[in-house]
């Protein structure tokens, strides 16, 4: 059987398939501080209405990637957080590789000259992901926040882009 891959833009009648994966990295409790799906309508809220991508498998969606503000103020508007998730029996596939090279490409289309991401230092194959297309690390968070009631850490990465920003 013929394996088809797509990425594409996400759509709103995707959201049930993206919480599906969301949820997946919350049970983890090693992908974000959140302890529940947010709405669609909050979840839309809070990103950029550009770079927000799915990867489909054989019309599955497989993972999803979005961008998102980290301030409201003027002078960090080229400044975006990253959030990459792919489904549990889809990882390994290169999957995220190509979600966070699209929204490289989407960031820099759309005057972004850094990204960001704040990640569980437990999470290594996120480590991993981010240093490969450039991300440097930029510090440790101890104790930042409580999930469950425990305190973690986070460690801070950021990639500045070469071709926006250098003026």
């Amino acid at each position: 059987m013929t394996t088809q891959m797509c990425i594409r833009e996400m759509r709103p009648d995707d959201w049930p398939s993206v919480c599906r994966i969301y949820l997946e990295g919350i049970a983890s409790r090693n992908a974000t501080f959140e302890t529940e799906a947010p709405s669609w309508e909050r979840w839309d809220a809070n990103h950029h209405c550009f770079g927000r991508l799915i990867i489909e498998v054989n019309n599955q969606v497989a993972g999803w990637a979005a961008l998102s503000a980290v301030s409201a103020r003027q002078a960090y508007s080229g400044v975006a957080e990253v959030s990459v998730y792919v489904s549990s029996d889809a990882r390994g596939n290169g999957f995220g590789k190509t979600l966070l090279s699209g929204l490289i490409e989407q960031s820099e289309k759309n005057d972004i000259w850094t990204l960001q991401a704040s990640i569980f230092p437990e999470n290594t194959a996120s480590i991993e992901l981010h240093r490969k297309f450039g991300f440097r690390e930029v510090g440790r968070r101890e104790r930042i926040a409580k999930l469950h009631n425990v305190w973690r850490d986070t460690v801070l990465f950021e990639r500045r882009s070469m071709r926006v920003g250098l003026v």
